[in-house]
């Protein structure tokens, strides 16, 4: 029977034979002579990897010889040609799929390296037939693996991460294969791999050996996102939102932000908008998840906001702040009723809103920090226009909710403010954004009135001065600018110079103030000076701080610590504008009251008041003429420089315009509207009469008073027109006397004109 064998074995294929020497390992020559033999016949290739493969089921049933078979395979794949690769493929993989159905870990890894390595052969040629849907779903399970032996489970997990990144370097770029980007495929490569970053995320332990899969999904992890496409991000991201959801991830924060750290990192940076809106679709799905979750959502959004590429949050860029904003007025809302859903069955406590609330308003910032000039200034009017006017929002069963919003809003705008930048202030600060934002100066609720003082200080303050200035009094200390104050600052000022210092005047009589308040306002003042200061410009604000003084001195009142504190910023603005660049006579006297103050008075002084535990007099506050600075000796101080052109405006003292549509305040506005619903009187035929009568009586003095200055520029002799305009005036035209026409039709009858001159 032996020899019987023996003939029929001389009288099989060559290839057979061939295939047989290398069993058992034979020596190297053999294999070298089945792969001469291959590269010379390809046509036999699909033969010699058929039989290669039935030898190594038959070894595999028989536990050996199956290294040897695999070798073999794995040098034709790499021997033979791009052109006939396909003709081994089937075999291989159907080999692959054998040795990974079994129930031994080593041929788990000995199958996945073969993989790996035909993975890594690029193919000329396409392939319409193949099918890597098991090696997803094996390689995928792998990653899984709770082996009892903690280095054996490291090995296989490692293993299946190295194979699903095999699947996607093969599949990923070839149009004819799976398409590897479908949700049945992203839902088992994403979880496999957030499994492992997870577990390497919070076991030390596993991480430091030798063989540790935290590494290796990491670059898998990248690798699979760097490869995706526009329309294949949002099939990539769900399924880890959807992870971190079955996991209760969000509340750590720390393993959801740094997984998409990598995911922003990884994917191209046109895409990286897509993040954003996956996320805040999220976002707006949990608005009735517990706040923990939102505030988990919320700082992944202020990482990923910072990663961002500039600019790219999305062509709806004001939908981003509105989703973000929305939530800040839910939160609040939860805060008030104590349940974050509306069956009242969840309870949520006020730390947790206000941490989510925290978190919302970090993120706002976040997010404005990407966006250019142009559209930061479109978000702050639009965050301006969402804050409730008060007294008019609904009180939500409790009367603090428009306050509580009006203060989360206001953050918020602080937030965006912050690192706004601009060289224009008229762009900055358009009216339509410093009216409403000014109103609020004058709002009983101290913090909403410090926050609008931050607000425009950050917006004024282009050079950052604002933290020097409140430490230290110094100049030296600031960055001041070497020319002139602009075009557009000076426009700035003719336009809105007289509604800033309005409401700084009456900011500082509000009697809720506290040592913050009077830090701010001084902070704003110093921030002008150094920002917008013309001659013109100082010279208003030193008539401010003089009258600012003055009714300090006058108003018994307000609290002695708050006419202090009046008494203070007046100090420290002109102890700092005296080193700005004024005559020296105008340091002297600032310098000579400052001293006396320290002597006798400390309590007038900003280092007495403006500190957390301000030290004041005891009993009544009375301030002796010497310790104030006095009006006549600067103006003497100015005469004589480049001031003196303005000094004549000191002999106006200033005086708040508090007539017109202005003087209303925002408080008054208020209670005028809520008397207006509580007093609802019914408009009759004789109520409307009256009340156009009595419009007919204003508009007629309104219209007399027009004729009457008319008639005076038509009349009155130039240097009457010119003294009564002012000394800038006289600057400009060169004055000459000349005789005085009875009126302008006088004087155009005098005058000849062409005949076809029609006048």
């Amino acid at each position: 029977l032996y020899c019987l064998c023996g003939c029929c074995w001389a009288l099989r294929p060559r290839y057979k034979r061939l295939v047989d020497n290398i069993f058992p390992r034979g020596p190297r020559a053999n294999m070298e002579k089945l792969t001469f033999f291959a590269l010379s016949a390809p046509e036999k290739l699909d033969r010699i990897a058929a039989y290669l493969s039935e030898r190594l089921t038959r070894e595999l049933n028989r536990h050996r010889y199956v290294c040897i078979a695999m070798e073999a395979l794995e040098q034709l794949l790499l021997a033979c040609h791009c052109q006939s690769i396909n003709l081994l493929v089937e075999s291989f993989l159907s080999t692959l799929r054998l040795l990974l159905e079994a129930d031994k870990p080593h041929l788990h890894i000995l199958a996945t390296n073969s993989f790996v390595k035909f993975a890594n052969i690029e193919e000329d040629t396409p392939s319409y037939h193949r099918s890597y849907d098991f090696f997803v779903s094996r390689f995928s399970e792998m990653c899984h693996s709770e082996h009892e032996d903690a280095d054996i489970q490291n090995k296989i997990r490692v293993s299946g991460i190295r194979g699903l990144q095999g699947v996607v370097r093969k599949t990923v770029d070839d149009e004819l294969q799976v398409n590897i980007w479908e949700p049945r495929h992203m839902e088992q490569i994403v979880p496999a791999l957030l499994v492992n970053l997870q577990h390497c995320h919070y076991s030390s332990a596993v991480c430091v050996c030798s063989e540790s899969p935290a590494e290796q999904t990491e670059v898998c992890f990248r690798e699979l996102l760097g490869r995706a496409a526009y329309g294949h991000i949002t099939n990539a991201i769900r399924p880890v939102l959807m992870h971190l959801d079955s996991h209760s991830l969000w509340e750590g924060r720390s393993f959801a932000v740094r997984c998409f750290q990598i995911i922003m990192y990884s994917i191209q940076s046109q895409h990286s908008h897509l993040v954003i809106q996956q996320l805040l679709g999220h976002l707006d799905a949990n608005s009735r998840s517990p706040a923990s979750v939102r505030a988990g959502i919320m700082e992944v959004l202020s990482e990923a906001a910072v990663i961002e590429a500039t600019g790219s949050v999305g062509p709806t860029v004001l939908e981003v702040f509105n989703t973000l904003l929305r939530q800040l007025r839910q939160s609040v809302d939860y805060q008030l009723t104590g349940y974050y859903d509306n069956a009242g069955k969840h309870k949520t406590t006020s730390t947790e809103e206000k941490t989510l609330q925290d978190a919302v308003i970090k993120t706002i910032g976040s997010f404005a920090n990407t966006l250019p000039v142009y559209q930061r200034s479109e978000v702050m009017l639009f965050i301006m226009g969402k804050i409730p006017v008060p007294g008019i929002y609904p009180a939500l069963g409790s009367p603090n909710a428009g306050r509580m919003i009006q203060v989360m809003l206001l953050k918020s705008l602080l937030q965006v403010s912050s690192r706004y930048e601009s060289s224009n202030l008229l762009t900055a600060l358009p009216s339509s954004f410093l009216e409403p934002l000014l109103s609020f100066t004058l709002m009983e609720d101290p913090e909403i009135r410090l926050l609008v003082l931050f607000i425009l200080t950050s917006l004024i303050d282009r050079r950052h001065n604002a933290a020097r200035s409140l430490t230290a009094f110094d100049v030296s200390a600031l960055e001041l600018k070497e020319d002139g104050c602009s075009r557009q600052d000076n426009l700035f000022m003719r336009k809105h110079a007289q509604r800033l210092y309005r409401h700084v005047y009456l900011t500082c009589r509000e009697e809720s103030s506290g040592p913050a308040h009077y830090q701010a306002l001084f902070t704003l003042l110093a921030v002008l000076t150094v920002e917008l200061a013309s001659e013109e410009v100082v010279v208003d604000l030193i008539r401010l701080v003089l009258a600012l003084q003055l009714a300090s001195s006058a108003q018994e009142s307000l609290s002695v610590f708050n006419r202090c504190g009046v008494h203070a910023v007046c100090a420290a603005f002109l102890h700092l504008l005296s080193q700005l660049g004024p005559p020296p006579p105008l340091q002297q006297h600032v310098a000579q009251v400052v001293e006396s103050r320290r002597q006798d008075a400390p309590h007038l002084l900003p280092e007495d008041v403006l500190c957390d535990e301000p030290r004041l007099p005891e009993g009544e506050l009375k301030v002796d003429q010497s310790l104030l600075f006095v009006q006549s000796k600067i103006c003497e101080a100015l005469t004589g420089s480049s001031y003196s052109t303005h000094a004549e405006r000191f002999n106006t003292p200033y005086t708040p315009q508090l007539t017109g549509k202005h003087t209303l305040t925002l408080r008054e506005q208020v209670n005028n509207n809520n008397n207006r619903r509580l007093h609802t009187e019914q408009i009759t035929f004789e109520t409307l009469k009256n009340a156009i009568e009595d419009r007919g009586g204003v508009e007629e003095e309104e219209r007399r008073r027009r004729m009457e200055v008319v008639e005076r520029f038509q009349t009155a002799p130039f240097e009457e027109i010119a003294a009564h305009c002012g000394s800038r005036v006289r600057r400009l035209f060169c004055i000459r006397p000349r005789p005085r026409p009875q009126s302008l039709k006088t004087l155009m009858d005098s005058m000849k004109f062409p005949d076809l001159c029609v006048y």
